[in-house]
């Protein structure tokens, strides 16, 4: 089973380069699962709304994750109780509309579990992402209650991230991070079987300041006249990663750093 992951959509071009080009890179990258992390998929930058949503699913998406921005656009805190496919930090506050985590069957009977889980370091406050992360793992096991696991950790710090990696090496078919907007260039198998990769990177226009119009993000890094921020609205890159995955183990066989479109060197 092959199954891609696409990080953070940033803004208007990041979700048309996927409405133009999803269905046809799931043909040809034979691509049987999709998770896009959709938190900054909205026009203004943050947050998504129920029409993105739509949007994403009717295009070929399979589950959305999210993370810090989840809730900018206060409609979707109605429509995440409603959609299954649409998921929130595990570890956020209780009670929060939503989940967390959920199993998805597929057309040929596997069971594939999502869990989206958000860091503390940096990051809107959060129940502590270790022990969150230590309880789930006591309550579900691979194999068992799944046969696939992908794990998009949203977080600000590389070590954090690394550790959430090698915690859930063996357990977890993927750990991937989200948030930061920058594609890592570590994307490996870890010693148990569990493919990583530090941070997916964004699906936005790069020729930005991770994804926001560079003049204003650099005067306001002055103190200079600047104004609300906004999405760069140039061509956008894809950025992600595919994993083959060995639905005998529910491990992973193989990593690819997946570079489509736009201003990055292409990968794949």
């Amino acid at each position: 089973m092959r199954i891609l992951f696409l990080g953070d959509v940033v803004g208007i071009s990041g979700c048309s380069t996927i409405l133009n080009n999803l269905k046809s890179e799931i043909k040809k990258r034979h691509i049987d699962f999709v998770i896009v992390n959709g938190e900054n998929s909205a026009e203004q930058g943050v947050g998504l709304t129920k029409e993105i949503c739509n949007d994403f699913f009717n295009c070929g998406v399979d589950v959305i994750t999210t993370g810090n921005h989840v809730w900018d656009q206060k409609e979707i805190m109605s429509f995440i109780d409603k959609e299954n496919r649409l998921l929130r930090p595990h570890n956020l506050f209780e009670p929060s509309p939503g989940k967390g985590f959920e199993i998805y069957k597929t057309s040929n009977n596997f069971k594939i579990g999502v869990l989206n889980l958000m860091g503390n370091v940096f990051m809107k406050k959060c129940d502590n992402v270790f022990e969150a992360s230590k309880k789930f793992l006591k309550n579900n096991r691979l194999k068992e209650n799944y046969d696939l696991l992908i794990v998009d950790f949203h977080g600000e710090m590389t070590s954090e991230k690394n550790a959430i990696g090698h915690y859930f090496d063996g357990k977890a078919t993927l750990v991937v991070g989200t948030h930061t907007h920058i594609p890592t260039n570590d994307a490996r198998i870890l010693k148990n079987g569990t493919a990583y990769q530090t941070d997916a990177g964004m699906c936005g226009d790069y020729d930005s300041v991770i994804g926001m119009n560079k003049e204003n993000s650099i005067n306001k890094f002055l103190k200079e006249s600047s104004t609300k921020m906004s999405p760069a609205t140039g061509e956008a890159t894809l950025s992600g990663v595919i994993v083959d995955c060995d639905t005998d183990t529910g491990l992973a066989k193989n990593i690819d750093c997946y570079i489509f479109g736009g201003q990055l060197k292409n990968t794949i």
